[in-house]
């Protein structure tokens, strides 16, 4: 545990897959064939008080998907990256972009298209649901399953880790 926080007071920017981490991974399509998706109201307010502390937050996605820009845009993410492959062209281009090593990045995500950015990004979370083949290469799986608040797990392990959240409760209180 001492190792994962350490990680974790390094982290400038976190990354999150979304459909399997910041959705449950389930498509809902209208009879019109209008797609939906349901995101976690928690997980939001996690990634609100990442960005309210200077944390930047970002989305890399294969899918290309108005409904996931729209939700990133409200909750102030300014990097999206949607209908992306392979996804470690666009966590390089992203470092390169905001001046980050890998040691300053976390990322989550939840199954082997994952893989290439977990392996390079300082510290590596997978979702409690996430392929069990993915463990090996990771620093930390989360308790809760993706769309179900393991976004906001990671957010509070990060901001716990910076000592953030005394600051953060204080606000609320």
């Amino acid at each position: 545990m001492t190792d994962l926080l350490n990680k974790a007071k390094q982290i400038k920017l976190v990354i999150f897959d979304v459909d399997g981490v910041l959705t449950d991974g389930s498509l809902y399509f209208s009879e019109q064939g209008m797609a939906f998706k349901a995101f976690q109201v928690h997980d939001g307010v996690g990634i609100k008080l990442l960005l309210e502390n200077k944390i930047e937050v970002a989305v890399i996605t294969q899918h290309d998907s108005p409904i996931v820009t729209h939700r990133m845009e409200t909750l102030g993410i300014q990097y999206i990256y949607v209908g992306e492959t392979p996804k470690l062209t666009s966590y390089e281009n992203l470092l390169k972009k905001i001046n980050l090593k890998d040691e300053q990045v976390a990322y989550v995500g939840d199954d082997f298209p994952d893989l290439p950015v977990l392996r390079r990004a300082g510290l590596s979370i997978i979702v409690a649901n996430a392929s069990p083949q993915l463990l090996p290469y990771v620093d930390w799986q989360t308790q809760k399953s993706g769309g179900q608040g393991a976004a906001r797990e990671v957010c509070d392990l990060i901001l716990q880790a910076q000592n953030l959240m005394p600051k953060i409760i204080e606000k609320y209180t």
